[in-house]
């Protein structure tokens, strides 16, 4: 017995839907669940399946033509059924191929007209015995569901069979809540026992919390430089092999006060920043500032977000001294014991994340400097030296400038004699640095 596949409604403001691909021909062998073709909406491009089993004997609705929704789509039967009587009931021209033997596409039909009788019982031909009533078609998407299968099949969408096939549920035992008992994907979601191997619950959630003071502070300046600071980013590689040496030599000497990487960076920075005072300045609108003290900014990371620390003076100080100014600074942060007055006061800023294997990142620059130097991680790599390739100690600095202040030439000139510090310490340590 032949039936009838309409053009489905699968949107609430869809009134007509486009063939965009058939997946069958004329004359094709179609099996419940097969592709049919995709269905363009007015919202997204769905998959159609079908539910019958037979041969396609007419398409009336060529790929790439549109049609309304309930008009005659496609007709599936038996090989050399006679659907003329339905051709005309639904008032378009008779097939090319009575009887597909040969698996051709069907020549393109003229647009069909809507089907005059309902759409939701199957039309038959008058000679047949009646089924019972079942949807034409499927759409294998969330929402869509199939009918109630004969010789007991059960009923459910291909989605929830799909999806209890992947959680290794016994379909059979699910109890469905769609029409007529059908079951739908979300009583798969819901299944809780019964099967072969019920799926644990999936449950979406979330939790909201109050914003900080000091997160509403953070996001109040970081937004305020970003959107209103025209950044741009300088990146140099440095050799810390010398560095390393010296660090460890140091801290060999005058333990149990040991110095880190940070320190050197510090210090380097800050003599660096006495060389080009350009870089150690601040935008005020209407001029540039340009200070001639050297107050380094030390992000430190603590549970409700970013404290930035100031190291006065930098510049004048020891590395031990500024080792154990950042490192009071950095307990009495997590405490919350820092006073306004410690983190006031910067004219530039370091952001160091290589403690947590970060190679290499970008900074948003501190109010009111004009730039801030991110630190990556010191990373074993090959070098070449002398000629010759041998490993190395490569740490990447990257320095986010103001671009109002500080052009281009003058923060790669800067970035360069920090590389030459840190490369060649002696530059930059006398008896009255260590």
């Amino acid at each position: 017995m032949a039936e009838i596949i309409n053009m489905p409604h699968l949107s609430d403001t869809m009134t007509e839907g486009v063939v965009s691909t058939w997946h069958k021909k004329v004359g094709d062998t179609v099996k419940s669940g097969e592709i049919l073709a995709d269905i363009e909406t007015d919202k997204a491009t769905m998959e159609f399946e079908s539910f019958y089993d037979g041969v396609l004997l007419h398409i009336a609705v060529p790929q790439g033509k549109a049609a309304p929704v309930d008009a005659l789509l496609a007709i599936i039967g038996k090989k050399g059924e006679d659907i003329s009587g339905i051709l005309k009931q639904a008032g378009t021209a008779k097939p090319a191929e009575k009887t597909p033997e040969v698996a051709a596409p069907a020549p393109a039909a003229p647009k069909p007209e809507p089907v005059a009788t309902q759409p939701a019982p199957p039309v038959v031909a008058a000679t047949s015995a009646p089924k019972a009533a079942a949807p034409f078609a499927m759409m294998r998407s969330t929402d869509a569901v199939v009918a109630a299968g004969t010789n007991g099949r059960v009923k459910a969408s291909p989605l929830a069979r799909r999806m209890a096939d992947e959680r290794g549920i016994d379909i059979a035992r699910v109890r469905g809540t769609g029409d007529d008992g059908r079951v739908v994907k979300h009583d798969i979601e819901n299944y809780r026992g019964g099967g072969l191997a019920p799926a644990a619950a999936q449950v979406e959630g979330f939790s909201e919390v109050a914003v900080s003071q000091m997160r509403k502070t953070i996001a109040r300046r970081l937004a305020e430089s970003k959107f209103s600071a025209p950044h741009f980013y300088l990146t140099i590689a440095v050799d810390m092999t010398a560095a390393m040496g010296v660090r460890e030599a140091i801290n060999k000497a005058v333990a149990p006060d040991k110095i880190s990487f940070n320190d050197l960076v510090i210090k380097a920075a800050s003599m660096a920043l006495k060389q080009h005072p350009k870089v150690n300045s601040s935008w005020l609108g209407d001029r540039i500032r340009y200070n001639e003290h050297v107050h380094i900014g030390v992000a430190v990371a603590v549970e409700e977000g970013l404290l930035v620390p100031v190291v006065r003076f930098a510049d004048t100080k020891p590395l031990r001294g500024i080792g154990a100014e950042v490192r009071e600074f950095a307990k009495r942060a997590k405490e919350k014991k820092l006073q306004p007055q410690d983190w006031e006061g910067n004219t530039f800023t370091i952001s160091n994340l290589g403690m947590f294997g970060i190679d290499e990142f970008t900074a948003i620059i501190n109010p009111p400097d004009a730039c801030i130097l991110a630190v990556g991680a010191i990373a074993d790599v090959p070098v070449v030296k002398n000629g010759a390739v041998v490993p190395g100690h490569v740490m990447k600095l990257t320095l986010s400038c103001d671009h109002r202040v500080v052009d281009g030439a003058t923060g790669a000139a800067f970035l360069q004699t920090v590389k030459a510090m840190l490369e060649e310490p002696v530059l930059m340590l006398g008896a009255a640095s260590i």
